[in-house]
């Protein structure tokens, strides 16, 4: 669970650094509230020298505030120790809010300077305050006479989080055990930064320029010409340009038809980091984060690392997490079997006898899946125009659903010239808050898709939220619509998922707003709502031609649904794959960190049976980004732990009238706007009026 919203440094995410200008009270737009609706940030005004100057006053700003709640003469109260540090830090809370997102959607050198060298001083400051005896003394004397306070639900719950906060940042360590702790924090804070600027720069590395366009044959016109534009705007002229995706498989493999073209590109996703020719080589840091963070989890009294770091999670405890992969796997495994088998048919008729190669999967499950469901890719994007789905998909769903609208305006700044606004409305009028989408990739920007919020929702300090949705869509060549793929659609459904989980909190402490759950329950609303995108009431809306606006046929629009479990044996092998790699990392202690990376990766797939070499896992470990510098350590097995609320809470909901307003209201109320306030599965079982079954994630992807 996520630190105390006032003193959100995210250790996970601790990826900033700064340089020093020195800038007056009036030069710098962070140090005042902003201006603009909401307290949206001013980007106008926001420039690279504001950062450093900022953080350092906020860290000083909020050690003054913290020093004063420890230090002061009044016996504890909740509202002199827990309230007063909700309401400390609200410099250094809107600096970091801007400057996080911009690190991972807009960043440059200058701030990647900024980011490496201010990471340590961010894990000192968290310590400066979680290993403050006085102020813990406090927290922890409440804690002990909560029973005395009279405290309401959120407040206990508050004070519970923040209390087990502080123990697990080693309040109760000694003075050596601390001086050690300290050390650790700042090395790993620099660690994952590194990690992260290091991912970025291996895009630029590993990207690949192809000079004979026949070498592209099977792509659509409009990827071809994108290709083109990327390699102009890169220097390459007369060549086309394909960047790298974040994840093992490239899209484009579905697609290109020739198969030494697909092995090359591959290889060049697959084998990042390894510091070939002279290149990036992400291993030491790997290795190095590992044994900082099982040396950190035994300071602290646990046996692993995961243990630690699935605690407080609703699965608590990596023993129980592998009780649920190891009785996906038999499925999971039959059901990829049978995918290669189809596979190895069509390759064999043309004239391919060598084995089936990961290169080769996609673009013969996508022949099979043409033949079975008789669906072309290139035909299915032509009816996914990106407005068009979030007007009247995305938009759509939430209106049915919550009662919400949209509304996009022109006068607020944005960080990007692509980054665009809308106000969201509530049913009655009033205004909720503002969403920001930023959708196409760009080499400013890593991979992936996320959500964050600019301003976080709280009565205490009387905000609404501001949040944003950041993908990575290929952006059309100049000129062209920009037509995006079925997985597209879904994601920006499983992100508006997220968005909507912070927009609709409605939560007294700045802690425990929005997305504050744990993290293996942060994505179950998420996913939750991709299934509305293949509601055939919203998928007719939203599915129209880009060229005539006829809306898709009655017979593609049933292929395509049917389409959607084909091929998951091999999604959901590779998610598999990953997931045991990460657990399997943080179950190590100190003295059995190995030295060989890829050899650990692939040992670990073997003792799971997970080692077929045509399905590598989603992220390899030299640039699993969720792991190590994404907050997700130990904790990649969240989203299908997750999907099993959303399968079960999505079937629950088709049982009770499916897209109506009625269900989207319960769905707020027990679940959107609660935040953090009570316990994660508690929510569930008050919303679900029981606990969730396995068997609708199994019928969600086609395993049973």
């Amino acid at each position: 669970m996520k630190k105390p919203a006032t003193l959100i440094l995210f250790i996970s995410a601790l990826w900033i650094t700064g340089c020093s200008n020195d800038t007056t009270m009036s030069e710098n737009p962070f140090y005042s509230e902003s201006t603009l609706p909401f307290e949206a940030p001013d980007f106008n005004t926001i420039e690279n020298r504001h950062f450093m100057p900022a953080f350092e006053r906020g860290m000083e700003e909020q050690l003054n505030e913290i020093d004063s709640i420890a230090t002061q003469e009044s016996e504890p109260t909740f509202e002199n120790t827990i309230v007063a540090m909700e309401l400390s830090g609200d410099l250094l809370t809107r600096v970091q809010r801007v400057f996080f997102n911009l690190t991972s959607a807009h960043t440059n050198e200058e701030i990647q300077n900024i980011q490496s060298e201010l990471a340590p001083k961010l894990a000192a400051h968290s310590d400066n305050i979680y290993l403050n005896r006085e102020l813990f003394n406090r927290v922890e004397t409440l804690y002990h006479n909560v029973d005395e306070l009279n405290l309401d639900d959120e407040s206990e719950k508050l004070l519970t989080d923040t209390y087990r906060d502080f123990v697990r940042a080693g309040a109760q360590l000694t003075e050596e055990q601390q001086s050690r702790m300290r050390q650790i924090n700042e090395r790993i804070s620099s660690l994952t930064t590194e990690f992260q600027e290091k991912l970025l720069q291996l895009t630029r590395e590993r990207a690949v320029v192809v000079d004979d366009e026949s070498m592209l044959e099977g792509l659509s016109r409009d990827r071809i010409a994108s290709a083109k534009e990327a390699a102009e705007q890169s220097g390459h002229e007369d060549s086309y340009l394909i960047n790298i995706s974040n994840t093992t498989r490239h899209p484009l493999l579905s697609s290109l038809s020739n198969r030494e073209m697909r092995q090359q590109l591959w290889e060049v996703s697959a084998y990042r980091g390894l510091g070939q020719d002279g290149g990036i080589d992400t291993r030491p840091i790997v290795l190095e984060l590992v044994e900082l963070r099982a040396e950190r989890a035994k300071l602290l009294g646990y046996d692993t690392f995961a243990h630690f770091a699935l605690e407080p999670q609703t699965g608590e405890s990596p023993e129980r997490v592998l009780e649920l992969l190891r009785d996906l796997i038999p499925p999971v495994i039959s059901n990829s079997d049978v995918e290669a088998q189809l596979i190895r048919e069509y390759m064999i008729q043309d004239g391919i006898e060598d084995d089936l190669r990961p290169w080769d999967w996609e673009y013969y499950a996508e022949k099979v899946r043409q033949e079975r469901y008789d669906i072309d890719d290139s035909v299915v994007r032509e009816y996914f125009e990106l407005d068009k789905v979030l007007n009247d998909g995305v938009f759509y769903a939430m209106e049915r659903l919550f009662g919400i609208t949209f509304e996009e305006r022109s006068d607020l700044p944005v960080y990007h010239e692509d980054v665009r606004v809308w106000n969201v409305m509530d049913e009655d009028g009033s205004q909720i808050g503002l969403f920001y989408g930023d959708f196409f990739s760009r080499d400013s920007k890593r991979g992936g898709a996320w959500m964050n919020s600019f301003v976080v929702q709280s009565h205490l300090k009387e905000k609404k939220p501001v949040v944003v949705n950041v993908l990575n869509i290929t952006p059309p060549a100049e000129g062209e619509p920009a037509l995006v793929s079925f997985s597209n659609v879904t994601t920006l459904f499983h992100e508006m998922g997220h968005a909507v989980h912070g927009l609709f909190s409605d939560v007294t402490y700045p802690s425990l707003a929005g997305t504050s759950v744990p993290r293996d329950f942060v994505e179950f609303p998420s996913t939750f709502q991709e299934d509305w995108a293949i509601l055939p009431e919203v998928l007719e809306n939203y599915a129209v031609h880009y060229e005539t606006g006829e809306r898709i046929p009655q017979d593609l629009l049933d292929k395509l649904i049917a389409a959607r479990e084909f091929n998951q044996g091999f999604d959901t092998y590779e998610y598999l794959g990953a997931t045991v790699v990460d657990m399997e990392w943080h179950l190590l202690n100190p003295s059995m960190i190995p030295s060989d990376v890829e050899a650990f990766e692939q040992a670990s797939l073997a003792k799971y049976n997970l080692a077929n070499p045509a399905i590598p896992p989603r992220y390899k470990s030299t640039y699993f980004s969720h792991i190590f510098s994404g907050g997700y350590s130990a904790n990649y097995y969240a989203y299908i732990w997750s999907e099993i609320l959303a399968a079960d809470a999505f079937a629950f909901m088709q049982n009770q009238g499916g897209l109506t307003r009625e269900n989207g209201d319960r769905f707020r109320d027990y679940i959107l706007s609660r935040g953090g306030s009570d316990e994660a599965m508690d929510l569930y079982r008050d919303y679900r009026g029981g606990e969730p079954d396995v068997e609708h994630l199994l019928e969600r992807r086609g395993l049973n």
